[in-house]
This record gives C-alpha cells, structure tokens and sequence, in this order.
C-alpha cells in the first residue's frame, strides 16, 4: 500500500501542474477565458470552456491570448479633468 501511494501522489502533483486557464482578448474588447490552450487550425482558434465543451473564435477577432496568472486587466484611461478659467477681478484688466 505504501509503495502504491507515493507514485500516485507524485503522479497528481504533477497532473496539476498541467492544468492552465487561458484569457483570450478579442478586438472587441471582450475576453475569453478558456479550460484548455486554445489551438489554432486554419485560422480558427478551437477551445474548450469550463463545462468542457467545445468553441471557435476566428483567429482575425483574437488579440491577445495569455495564461490567467499572467494576464493582467487593462485598466481604462482616466479622462482629464478640466477646470473651468479662473474670473479675473476688474482691478486686473490693465495688465492682460
């Protein structure tokens, strides 16, 4: 029993290691995220989804794919904030 447990256990430990989610961003700005890496096969990206089922994604709408631990959310770009022209005293109009 003991010398059946320790090959099992090193067979999971590394069974998991293998296990990778996949973050695919489309030109649309949508993303992906896949069970399986996804393949590409005459210009179709196949995966699988997290339910196992299989999908497609034509490779001209894919961007970007990269592991989940990798892959980092884009932030948008904050918009500037502008402050309205300072009023000027009356006193002031002479050195304009």
């Amino acid at each position: 029993m003991k010398k059946a447990a320790l090959p099992l256990l090193i067979g999971l430990i590394a069974l998991t290691g293998c296990a990778h989610q996949y973050v695919m961003r489309l030109n649309n700005g949508a993303e992906v995220t896949t069970a399986s890496k996804p393949k590409l096969k005459e210009g179709i990206y196949y995966f699988k989804d997290a339910k196992g089922e299989q999908h497609a994604v034509a490779a001209a709408r894919v961007r970007e794919i990269a592991p989940a631990s990798v892959a980092a959310k884009e932030t948008t770009a904050k918009p500037l904030k502008s402050e309205p022209p300072k009023k000027r005293k009356w006193y002031f109009l002479w050195l304009a």
